[in-house]
């Protein structure tokens, strides 16, 4: 059986920054995740996506993140069982939990933290008759690597930060870009609206609202792509390469649905007044898998929960223990093997 401090579900960023506060507090992690590797949907789906809203980074791609954290907690030595799902959990007499993977891998802690991202999931399809027949025909959920698009006539359909953030990207991969939506108003964050706008005036970008893609056609591969404006009867016939629908994933908890969790609307409740603890002393939601009153889905705000979920980890732990934090420039980083990385001086902050 393996043992560790705090058992983390879920490999991805949030999940791995708490192995970093964790760290910092002397607290030996342990992660578990279906995927074969680390970094969540970071890895498996997003790798060349940008991301704008990390903390001193006005930009850096996804997969690049993920390779920055996995730098930043190496001092820690975390443990991982990958390709392995979370399939069970038992609390026993001392009060530490047993998880159980699909594989029948045992890890024992006092603490458990879900950090499952969006749990298992599977993108959301347009209502399309013939879609299946050109599915890696032309036809692409997830962008993995956008050198596929290179000098490729796109059309990209949805309204949200990804279809947004995806066709700035492209704008200066693809030969053509059309952003199709069904309102004129999107979802996204106002600043990626403001650069479609410009790129849209810029002529980079093609924007058709509202309006839906009503029909594909081709034969061994997608050749077009039809698109009906609302309100008008004559559809527009575009020539396309690739037609990429963005419009989002539809999240399944898995098997933690089942682990005596309160849920709301596929998401993990959570006391976000202190600890980010759930209705089970002990176990800890954080990042998108957990649902609280102005809850942001942003990487940003998990990395928040983590820090806040690790303090608590640690009183609970050693309830006796009076922790006083300090600041990482006051001594630096010091790893479980003993390495060490130097900082300045700095005033130290006690927090009761």
């Amino acid at each position: 059986m393996i043992k560790t401090d705090i058992l983390i579900i879920g490999a991805g960023p949030t999940g791995l920054f708490a192995v970093f506060e964790a760290g910092l507090l002397k607290l030996k992690c342990h992660l578990i995740d279906a995927l074969p590797q680390a970094g969540g949907q970071c890895s498996e789906i997003y790798p060349k996506k940008p991301i704008y809203d990390i903390p001193g980074f006005p930009e850096v791609l996804a997969g690049e993140l993920v390779d920055n954290l996995m730098e930043q907690i190496k001092p820690f030595q975390p443990g991982f069982t990958l390709g392995e799902r979370a399939e069970t959990i038992e609390k026993l007499e001392d009060d530490s939990f047993v998880v159980t993977t699909n594989k029948g891998t045992k890890h024992n802690a006092p603490i458990v933290a879900i950090a499952g991202g969006l749990g298992s999931f599977e993108p959301r399809k347009p209502l399309l008759e013939n879609l299946s027949q050109f599915e890696d025909r032309g036809v692409a959920y997830i962008i993995k690597d956008p050198e596929v698009y290179r000098d490729k006539k796109v059309v990209i359909a949805g309204g949200g930060d990804s279809a947004l953030d995806w066709g700035i990207f492209l704008a200066d991969v693809a030969s053509e870009v059309t952003l199709v939506h069904r309102r004129n108003e999107f979802r996204g964050a106002l600043d990626s609206v403001e650069k479609v706008q410009h790129l849209k005036d810029a002529g980079k970008i093609k924007l058709i609202t509202p309006a839906e893609i009503v029909g594909l056609n081709g034969n061994d591969k997608l050749e077009s792509v039809v698109i009906r404006k609302t309100g008008d009867d004559s559809d527009i016939i575009l020539e396309v390469d690739n037609f990429i629908p963005l419009f989002g994933l539809s999240p399944k908890l898995g098997p933690i649905g089942d682990w005596g969790l309160e849920i709301e609307k596929n998401a993990i409740k959570v006391d976000n007044t202190l600890d980010y603890q759930t209705n089970i002393p002990g176990v800890y939601a954080i990042g998108d898998v957990n649902t609280y009153p102005g809850k942001l889905k942003l990487i940003l705000c998990g990395f928040h929960e983590a820090t806040l979920m690790c303090q608590s980890a640690y009183q609970t732990i050693f309830p006796d223990k009076k922790y006083v934090m300090k600041y990482t420039t006051v001594g630096g980083v010091t790893g479980f093997d003993g390495s060490k990385k130097e900082a300045p001086k700095a005033v130290v902050k006690a927090i009761n």
